[in-house]
C-alpha cells in the first residue's frame, strides 16, 4: 500500500529557485538550459535540480518503462537520452503529478549526476538554438531561409 506522506521536521525536502542559470550536459552537449531552475533538498540526499520541461532538448529523450514512488513526492517516471548513437538509460525522471506538497516540480526533469553533468552556467544562453541556425543556413540554392546574420567583425580600414 503506497502511502503519502508530507515533508516536515522529521523529513526536511527545501524547495528553492536556483540562483542563477543552469545546465545540464550528456556526453558534451547541452540538453537543458534554463534560468527556471529549482532546487529541491531532501534530507539525506544530495540537492537535485528540476529543470521546466521547455527548457530541455526533449528530441533527445524516450520516456523509459522504469516507474518509481517516493512517499513524499508521488509516482516518478523515467526517460532515456539517446544522442550521437550513445544512450543514456533511466538518465532523468519527472514527478508528472506529483503529490500535493510537490506540486512546483510537477512536469519538470531531473538527472541522475552520473551520465549528465549538471552546473550552474553563465548568464547567457548556451547559443543558438539547432531550429534558429538551421533558418540562417543556405538551402543548397544560395539562399538562406532568413535574413544572414550580422557581421562579427568588421572590414580593416
Amino acid at each position: 500500500m503506497e502511502i503519502q506522506k508530507t515533508p516536515g521536521p522529521d523529513h526536511r525536502i527545501d524547495i528553492a529557485a536556483a540562483p542563477g542559470r543552469m545546465r545540464a550536459c550528456y556526453m558534451g552537449h547541452v540538453i537543458a538550459d534554463s534560468d527556471n531552475v529549482l532546487m529541491l533538498d531532501e534530507a539525506g540526499y544530495h540537492p537535485v535540480a528540476y529543470f521546466p520541461r521547455q527548457d530541455v532538448s526533449m528530441e533527445y529523450f524516450s520516456r523509459s518503462e522504469r516507474r518509481s514512488f517516493c512517499p513524499y513526492k508521488g509516482h516518478a517516471s523515467y526517460f532515456t537520452i539517446l544522442m550521437d548513437g550513445q544512450l543514456a538509460q533511466d538518465a532523468g525522471w519527472s514527478y508528472e503529478n506529483p503529490f500535493p506538497a510537490m506540486e512546483v516540480i510537477g512536469e519538470r526533469i531531473a538527472f541522475f549526476p552520473h551520465p549528465v553533468d549538471v552546473y550552474a552556467a553563465p548568464e547567457a544562453p548556451a547559443g543558438p538554438s539547432p531550429d534558429e541556425v538551421v533558418l540562417h543556413t543556405d538551402a543548397g540554392d544560395g539562399v538562406s531561409q532568413d535574413p544572414h546574420w550580422p557581421p562579427t567583425t568588421q572590414e580593416p580600414e
